[in-house]
This record gives C-alpha cells, sequence and structure tokens, in this order.
C-alpha cells in the first residue's frame, strides 16, 4: 500500500498551494512515517511497523503497543492494526 500509518492510518493529504496572487498550485502533505519495531509483550515478539511520528509517541504515553491497541476503538484502527489488536486479545485470553 502507499503512504500509510499502520497504527492510526493517517495518510497523504492534498491540497492548494496559494499565492499571494491567489495562484492555486496542487501539493500534497507527507505523514512523518517512521520505520519502527514495537515489541508485543503479549505475543512475545517484535513487530516492524511504519508508524507516523505522531502515533509513535501515542504508543510511549500509552504504555507500549498492546495498551495502545486494546485502548483505541476497532472504528478508529486500520485492518493491519486490527487483525494484530485481535491476537493480542487472543493471546492474553
Amino acid at each position: 500500500m502507499g503512504r500509510h500509518c499502520a497504527l492510526t492510518g493517517t495518510h497523504v493529504a492534498f491540497g492548494n498551494n496559494v499565492s499571494h496572487s491567489n495562484r492555486k498550485t496542487p501539493r500534497r502533505w507527507q505523514p512523518n512515517l517512521q520505520k519502527v519495531t514495537l515489541r508485543s509483550e503479549a505475543l512475545r515478539r517484535s513487530i516492524r511497523l511504519s508508524v507516523s511520528t505522531r502515533a509513535l509517541r501515542s504508543v510511549q504515553k500509552r504504555g507500549g503497543l498492546d495498551a495502545f491497541l486494546l485502548g483505541s476503538p476497532d472504528s478508529a484502527l486500520p485492518p493491519e492494526a486490527l487483525r494484530l489488536k485481535h491476537q493480542v486479545k487472543k493471546a492474553r485470553s
């Protein structure tokens, strides 16, 4: 898939640059994605993901990948993160 965050689904945004003379030229806003390896305690393995820096801060604030996934509603997670969440739930029970 294209440039998107594996945990939040943040993707490329489109818009226009508007000059002083009000000319509009197309542009793109790329998310700040980093390839990181996050440790899942429930799954007892490391998971390599492409994550936005904003999502990475949220993961650290909530106390790790497992806590982030379990604390997020299903509707807010992209399919890749939803699969991880179900694996974590299964491993914990």
